[in-house]
């Protein structure tokens, strides 16, 4: 049998689509571009001919499907599929022995070696490369690998472009958690106006669970517009400790709650209520702790009302909305909400809440002066869908 390793991903070696499966007694066979014949156990003498096929063959075979080896007579014993970077893809045998079959499709612009082995002990060989991309999907997960988050984090993927193949998208997320947490992806355009899918789960994290990403999206086409995936991806994260901010609207309080117990109660000012400059109520989820910061109105679509620095800014929208420190409103704090949509608080109050909380924490905002419920996906607003139309949102429902 001829042993040529392609020269590069697109170089394919004979014996690509059929090979021949020859006993391992034989030092060589032959083999072309159509079906090759091979000896059995006794040297050819009197025994069937063998031969296996692949399903793949050439230099740009169509990438996504699975690789197939059959096998004419006989049981196949193993099969390697082996990529040009050296990773390998996972199979199964048939029930019958006879054909092999990846479980995950072939990636684009990748060549493959395909190695068999039957049962009698004859090996074969076979390249083939698929065709490159047209276009190229990525993505961005969060959080980042190795986070310890608070108990309403989600896992979030965004995607460069768009993914009109949600369902099979969905199929290679694999999410695992330290005590089967039961929840669910669910679908949105994110406020950058990229598709987006999130995975919460049904009630908030167990502290302490230990959560895994494994996005297998190497070799899934995203469909029209979006172009393949050509890496897999992956994160993991922790739940930290059980903790809630309770931000009340009404009576101009926040409170930290650890555990279901009041740690702290602290008089602050939320949003004018009445127009543009209320605050967004709901469950939202402190996405960052920026620190100090420049805050422009200009940017949130409010004129040139304000622009200052900042102190212990905590964001909880993509709109704008934070809790940060806001010493020039102190005279309202616990009195009325008169901010342009922030929760503010003095400087040490601010400081402190600043120190206790953990990107991943609730902030739970209730009252009346409100412009309304924070939006699906400004920020993480998933929280406020009742579980039944979060699942609604999952593309295999």
């Amino acid at each position: 049998m001829t042993r040529t390793r392609p020269r590069s991903p697109f170089h394919t070696a004979a014996l690509a689509g059929t090979a021949v499966l020859a006993a391992a007694a034989l030092t060589a066979c032959s083999g072309g571009s159509g079906d090759a014949k091979g000896g059995g156990k006794d040297g050819g003498k009197g025994t069937a001919e063998t031969r296996i096929s692949v399903n793949l063959s050439g230099s740009r075979a169509k990438a996504g499907g699975p690789v197939t080896v059959t096998l004419a007579e006989g049981r196949l014993q193993r099969v390697t599929v082996t990529d040009s970077k050296g990773a390998t893809l996972g199979g199964t045998v048939s029930a019958d022995g006879r054909t092999w079959t990846s479980a995950r499709g072939a990636a684009p612009g990748t060549g493959y070696t395909v190695e068999a082995r039957s049962a009698d002990g004859g090996t074969a060989r076979a390249d083939f490369a698929t065709a490159a991309p047209d276009k190229v999907n990525k993505l961005t997960l969060a959080p980042g690998r190795n986070s310890t988050v608070g108990i309403a984090h989600p896992l979030s993927i965004v995607f460069d472009h768009p993914v009109k193949n949600r369902a099979e998208v969905e199929k290679h997320l694999k999410v695992t958690t330290s005590n089967g947490t039961v929840g669910s992806w669910g679908w949105m355009e994110d406020w950058s106006g990229k598709d987006r899918v999130d995975w919460r789960p049904k009630e908030y994290w167990k502290p302490g669970t230990k959560v895994t990403l494994k996005a297998e999206l190497n070799g899934v086409d995203s469909g029209r517009g979006g172009g393949w995936f050509v890496r897999d991806y992956g994160t993991d994260m922790t739940i930290g400790r059980n903790q809630v901010v309770a931000v009340d609207l009404d009576s101009h309080r926040l409170k930290l709650l650890r555990d279901g117990r009041e740690v702290r109660d602290i008089p602050m000012s939320g949003g004018t209520p009445g127009g543009d400059k209320a605050s967004w109520r709901g469950r939202t989820v402190l996405m960052s702790k920026e620190g100090t910061i420049n805050m422009r109105s200009e940017t949130v679509g409010l004129g040139d009302a304000y622009d200052k620095m900042v102190d212990y800014s905590m964001r909880l929208t993509w709109s704008g909305m934070y809790a940060h420190a806001a010493p020039w409103n102190a005279r309202h704090m616990g009195n009325a909400n008169r901010s342009s949509g922030c929760i503010g608080m003095d400087t040490p109050d601010a400081r402190w809440v600043y120190e206790q909380v953990r990107v991943g924490d609730p902030f739970e905002v209730t009252g009346g002066d409100a412009k309304g419920t924070q939006a699906l996906n400004n920020g993480y607003g998933e929280w406020n869908l009742s579980w039944a139309d979060w699942q609604a949102k999952s593309a295999l429902r």
